[in-house]
């Protein structure tokens, strides 16, 4: 210490035992730390005591200690950033592959598909979520489209009919009655055709079913008396296995009623007054409920019974006979009870028409009848 100095200064007042402590800076030896006590001998001050510790090389430490750990914690935060951002673009090239995807489909191309993940996260289930999703709207589009072409096609073949035969009509009446039969025929044909498209856009709604109870009994019943009046025929009603008990389904009567009704009015149309056509009704084992309708017509061939239910198609000694319905609604009422439709026929001896429906999709319920019948 300097004498002389302001500091020394202080040091020399120092009179009276209560310590001095403080912290002060020199300029030529840093921060200096101490404490100033005066000597006393037999109440006479002889001196003062002076401890000073110099803190520049302890705050030089901490300087350089503080800059490596900022240097330290600078790198690491850029190192993490650099692994975040790497991170993140793994974790969101799915999402930006389902908005490239999706941005990249259109109704003329729905075969984009996002690579599958293997990995079971979130992404990878979202990611087959919408592969799922996006194959049941490229069949829907393709059902949609084929229904068209096929529609198109089958609409066109009537209309070129009907306007060659009405540009050739004359004034010849027997011709004139033989064009508007002819027209009448291709216009039926035509509205079946229409009642058909109705259907199957219908098919997709939720409400295309209107689910009731139906007593089987007192269904089939009301159903042999409408079909009565369909024809002069020998009418026959055989309900077989329902033994003193009420048999009841659920399902849509009014729909079930008109494929029933459709597959009686087919078999009145390719039946003469003296053939039989036969309504029955079953249950078989308690696992399927069977409605049939049996004829002695004029049958179906081989070749033929596979297209009776396809869409817009009839057998081609059926398509010369004008008919209302088509096999496809019948068939399509039928799947939408879960049921199927079976055919067996031959030539010269009629045909018989099964409609078969699972008993646990039924829902047949056999109940104690309030009234003996």
């Amino acid at each position: 210490m300097r004498p002389g100095s302001e500091l020394f200064r202080r040091w020399q007042n120092v009179t009276r035992f209560a310590p001095d402590e403080e912290n002060t800076n020199i300029p030529e030896v840093g921060s200096i730390l101490y404490t100033a006590d005066p000597i006393l001998l037999d109440g006479e001050q002889r001196g003062i005591f002076v401890v000073a510790h110099g803190s520049a090389g302890e705050r030089e430490e901490a300087l350089v200690g503080i800059y490596l750990f900022a240097k330290f914690m600078f790198i690491a935060m850029l190192v993490s950033l650099l692994l975040a951002w790497l991170a993140a673009g793994r974790l969101m090239a799915p999402i930006a592959a389902l908005a490239k995807t999706a941005d990249a489909i259109s109704e003329a191309d729905l075969n984009q598909r996002i690579p599958t993940a293997t990995n079971g996260s979130e992404l990878a289930e979202l990611t087959n979520t919408f592969n799922a999703m996006m194959d049941r709207i490229q069949a829907a589009f393709d059902s949609q489209r084929n229904f068209i072409d096929e529609a198109g096609h089958e609409l066109r073949t009537p209309i070129t009919i009907i306007q060659g035969h009405l540009e050739l009509l004359d004034g010849d009446p027997q011709e004139r009655q033989e064009t508007i039969e002819l027209v009448m025929d291709e216009l039926d044909r035509m509205g079946r055709l229409v009642s058909d498209m109705i259907l199957l856009a219908k098919l997709e709604r939720p409400d295309f079913l209107q689910l009731e109870t139906i007593e089987v009994r007192s269904f089939i019943e009301e159903i042999f008396t409408k079909a009565t009046a369909l024809a002069e025929r020998n009418w026959l009603l055989k309900i077989e296995d329902l033994p003193e008990k009420t048999v009841q389904i659920v399902g849509d009567r009014q729909k079930l009623t008109g494929a029933l009704l459709n597959l009686l009015r087919n078999a009145a149309q390719y039946t003469q007054a003296a053939d039989t056509i036969e309504l029955g009704c079953q249950i078989e084992g308690n696992r399927q409920i069977q409605f049939w309708v049996r004829d002695t017509g004029e049958g179906i061939s081989l070749a033929d019974q596979p297209r009776i239910f396809a869409r817009f198609s009839r057998g081609q000694r059926r398509a010369a006979n004008r008919t209302e319905g088509s096999g496809l609604g019948t068939s399509m009422i039928v799947e939408a009870h879960s049921g199927h439709i079976e055919l067996v026929s031959q030539l010269g001896q009629g045909s018989t028409f099964r409609v078969i429906l699972p008993i646990e999709t039924a829902s047949v319920a056999f109940v104690q009848p309030l009234v003996n019948r």
